[in-house]
């Protein structure tokens, strides 16, 4: 007789052997697409954000293509997930959300994002915080920041200008999040005795880590970053609070204003969820939007020239050269727009968007069952040479007599369906604004880095190094030059030679 050992051995391999078995063929009612569940717990997650040299596809996407066609199935992060290459397929996750599917973000962000951050609250209060969040980055608050985005852009460049190198990134980052700190909740770094760029580094860098909870792991620092950023928040609003009649015109007034009403739905939590999650979406996305059309337009001198008349073409019609950009200005800028889309496209920022279905789901011959996540992948459509010919190309001309007006079946840098980006326009006033003050005063040159990578997110892993020059005296003295050749060979259109002369130079 065997040893109760060998046979307590032997049913733990059979239920390792069967476990493993289900785990790599799952159940279905119906026909799942066609894939491979990868390793247990772990899955296909490495392959998916091992780093690739280039603005492709990856390659764990278009691999998977090759053999599976336009739908897979694959398991990431620990969990089941349907991969939707189709850009039919893709449409409808993304239109139906809220009905057939919901928002799914893994255990990990999960735990970053807190139980009431912004991004995992559905229905009712998810409308009520997107609608306060517009106060902040709507199209309707765009008019009234003008001055200050102007303002707080131009006085970054001239710092920038009497350095040898800035490290173009950090530099704009530290820019939005000087403004947008702001904005929200008055925050001055010098008053400050906490570093609150610091903690929110922390926060950006361990995001997209490993999920190590482990003292020492660049997740482990991310943890501890939310936890000192929510604890500084916190402080903030308990010193509002305390003295409720101080007035400060930012975000943090209009959330008091919130909490003090009998019937609202907002709670203290979710208020600082809020402004966290404000915060983070607009210094890091943006900086990096803006930091990838740098190198796009230092790459394309055409693109730079055009996109710099355009902008001289503002100045010119002025009345008073002194005066800052205005609404009509901005709309103006149609070849502004054009740069912007096709950076977005290229270097998007939304690289990966998960939902989870709610029910089973018929598509074409596959089912997605209910309780999987599903996943689709903006720069596969960015990409796509039957949307964009040469797709790697960066072309802003492309988008010659093209007005988007929130998301579609080819472009979705934003998101798409009800969770299109509520700070979208803003984004782009951003850049826009940023565009104008550089080109306008200034010039540069790369002195370091550039290299993309994504992982699967864009990033610079030698940073973006440049050298920023002024150039307006230089603009002002031709000027004076063409004026005197003008009047000397006695050319009537003097305003179109003028315009000549300064497009002939070098940017």
């Amino acid at each position: 007789m065997l040893p109760v050992g060998v046979y307590i051995a032997a049913l733990f391999v059979v239920s390792i052997t069967h476990w493993v078995y289900r785990w790599r063929n799952p159940k279905c009612n119906g026909n799942l697409p066609p894939g491979s569940m990868g390793w247990p717990l772990l899955g296909e997650t490495l392959q998916l954000i091992a780093p690739t040299q280039t603005l492709d596809t990856p390659s764990f996407i278009t691999n998977r293509i090759k053999r599976y066609g336009s739908i897979y199935r694959t398991s990431l992060l620990g969990a089941r997930v349907i991969i939707s290459t189709d850009s039919e397929l893709t449409n409808m996750i993304l239109q139906q959300d809220g009905q057939s599917f919901k928002g799914w973000y893994p255990p990990s962000i999960k735990r970053l994002l807190g139980s009431v951050g912004i991004a995992l609250i559905e229905g009712s209060l998810s409308k009520h915080l997107k609608s306060m969040m517009r106060t902040v980055v709507g199209p309707q608050s765009l008019k009234k920041a003008f001055s200050e985005i102007e303002s707080v852009a131009t006085t970054n460049m001239e710092k920038w200008a009497s350095q040898e190198s800035v490290e173009l990134k950090t530099a704009v980052a530290d820019m939005i999040f000087e403004y947008m700190g702001k904005k929200l909740i008055s925050y001055d770094p010098e008053k400050s005795s906490e570093n609150l760029r610091e903690n929110f580094d922390s926060f950006i860098q361990g995001a997209v880590s490993l999920p190590l909870r482990i003292p020492g792991t660049a997740y482990y620092k991310c943890l501890q970053g939310k936890k000192k950023v929510m604890m500084m928040l916190k402080n903030m609003l308990e010193a509002r609070q305390a003295k409720p009649n101080k007035v400060h015109n930012d975000f943090f007034d209009y959330v008091l204003e919130e909490l003090k009403q009998n019937d609202t739905i907002l709670t203290e939590e979710m208020s600082l969820e809020l402004v966290f999650g404000l915060l983070i979406v607009n210094f890091e996305t943006i900086s990096q939007a803006i930091t990838v059309a740098i190198k796009f337009l230092t790459e394309n001198p055409q693109a730079l020239k055009e996109l710099t008349e355009e902008h001289r073409k503002i100045l010119d019609n002025r009345e008073n050269t002194k005066a800052g950009l205005t609404w009509e200005e901005y709309k103006s800028m149609t070849f502004t727009f054009q740069v912007i889309n096709e950076t977005l496209r290229l270097g998007g920022i939304a690289t990966i968007i998960f939902r989870e279905a709610v029910k089973d789901i018929k598509y074409k011959d596959y089912t997605i069952p209910a309780g999987w996540v599903v996943a689709v992948c903006p720069p596969v459509v960015h990409l796509d040479p039957v949307n964009y010919k040469d797709p790697l190309n960066f072309n802003p001309w492309r988008w010659e007599g093209i007005e988007l007006k929130g998301a579609s079946k080819s472009f979705m840098a934003f998101g798409g369906g009800l969770r299109y980006c509520t700070g979208a326009d803003f984004a782009k006033f951003q850049m826009a604004i940023f565009l104008h003050c550089l080109v306008t005063k200034y010039r540069w040159k790369l002195i370091k880095g550039g290299d993309i990578v994504r992982t699967p997110t864009v990033q610079f892993p030698n940073g973006f190094h440049v050298q920023i020059f002024e150039k307006e005296n230089k603009i002002q003295h031709l000027n004076q030059l063409c004026l005197i050749i003008s009047f000397y060979f006695n050319i009537k259109n003097k305003d179109c030679f003028i315009s000549v002369c300064n497009s002939c130079i070098s940017v």
